[in-house]
């Protein structure tokens, strides 16, 4: 069973190629989750069972500067959701025969019935103060060390794509696994057809406020433009110029087409979407969700790497950011990703382990 997190998008589709890679090696697969994750899986998925799972639907604050008061007031319903799913957990174990669960940042989906695998890139959890950071250690690692094994979707020592996250000083207590670069896409070459392709994500109501920022700026943009407004399911029209094509949503094979006929990206600084991006070598304009620490990290040592430029919400402005991205000196880096082989190789290290 593999279950992701319903913290936007990125964990549902980082799953999707650790998906392939267990169907490649002969594993019958079920998928957890609910809400837009489930539909994106089920879009890429149709033949795989999808159990409703409850998600842990964080909310957020418009205010950037109340994100960590309104996060720290869900704690205990986050906490009591955690225990709801490891109950569920032993109930699914029992009624789909399971063997093993894969859990994408799912704190509860741990038992010692069968072997249990939690992927994360943040074994360090960005903090505005070094102590709140050392505490959020210490209570992510409280769980981590209740899974039979970690997979960090990173590659392991220098270069790497998540930096300090991914590499603390102190690792979990059980065995840890550097997999490369989890991406859908491959690197290939395509005809230009897009001047700027805009990639939407991440939780609401930050979505719309970067959309709404992003439409009020796009009659000034030249060329052809792709707007992928990260919906799944949705079938809601907006009204843009006639240089723009707008999307909901786009299946794997659609989208990795797009970005590789696309000259330039702009999309948040989500690690998922970095991945797929330094996996495709493709220019971006990134803009980090406001107030989520983890993005805003990512996004500043990536730009101080010149491997793409990026720019906070609150200061974005298409036109002139725009520009600023095309005078930008990008570097390219080439960083393992993970395929089918890799994952059967984890497999065996984390059976081996148990």
């Amino acid at each position: 069973m593999v279950a992701p997190l319903d913290w936007g998008l990125g964990h549902a589709t980082r799953c999707i190629p650790v998906i392939h890679g267990l169907m490649a090696g002969g594993y019958e697969v079920i998928l957890a989750a609910e809400g837009a994750q489930a539909s994106l899986l089920q879009t890429e998925f149709p033949s795989l069972l999808c159990l409703p799972l409850e998600g842990y639907k964080v909310k957020y604050s418009k205010d950037p500067s109340l994100l960590a008061f309104t996060l720290l007031r869900q704690l205990p319903r986050l906490i009591k959701i955690i225990r709801r799913e490891n109950r569920w957990l032993a109930d699914t174990i029992r009624e789909h025969a399971i063997d093993l669960v894969i859990s994408d940042n799912r704190y509860g989906l741990y038992t010692d019935k069968v072997p249990c695998v939690f992927i994360t890139h943040q074994l360090l959890i960005k903090a505005p103060f070094a102590w709140v950071e050392n505490i959020l250690q210490r209570i992510n690692y409280r769980y981590i060390n209740r899974f039979t094994a970690c997979w960090v979707p990173d590659t392991e020592g220098e270069p790497n794509a998540a930096g300090i996250l991914s590499h603390p000083r102190k690792l979990p207590a059980i065995p840890v696994h550097y997999m490369g670069l989890l991406s859908r896409f491959m690197q290939q070459t395509a005809e230009t057809r897009y001047d700027i392709c805009i990639l939407l994500s991440g939780p609401e109501p930050q979505r719309t406020v970067l959309e709404r920022k992003i439409l009020s700026g796009i009659d000034k943009v030249p060329g052809k433009v792709l707007l992928v407004r990260g919906r799944p399911g949705s079938v809601e029209k907006i009204m843009v110029p006639v240089n723009v094509e707008v999307q909901n949503h786009l299946p794997q094979i659609q989208l990795q087409q797009a970005l590789l006929q696309s000259n330039y990206i702009i999309s948040r600084s989500g690690y998922t979407t970095v991945m797929e991006l330094l996996s495709l070598q493709k220019r971006s304009l990134l803009i980090p969700t406001p107030g989520q620490t983890e993005q805003e990290y990512l996004a500043k040592r990536l730009h101080e790497q010149d491997l793409c430029y990026t720019v906070e919400q609150s200061h974005f402005h298409f036109e002139r950011d725009l520009a600023l991205a095309r005078g930008f000196s990008y570097k390219n880096i080439q960083l393992a990703v993970c395929n089918s082989g890799h994952i059967a190789e984890l497999l065996r290290a984390t059976l081996h382990s148990t």
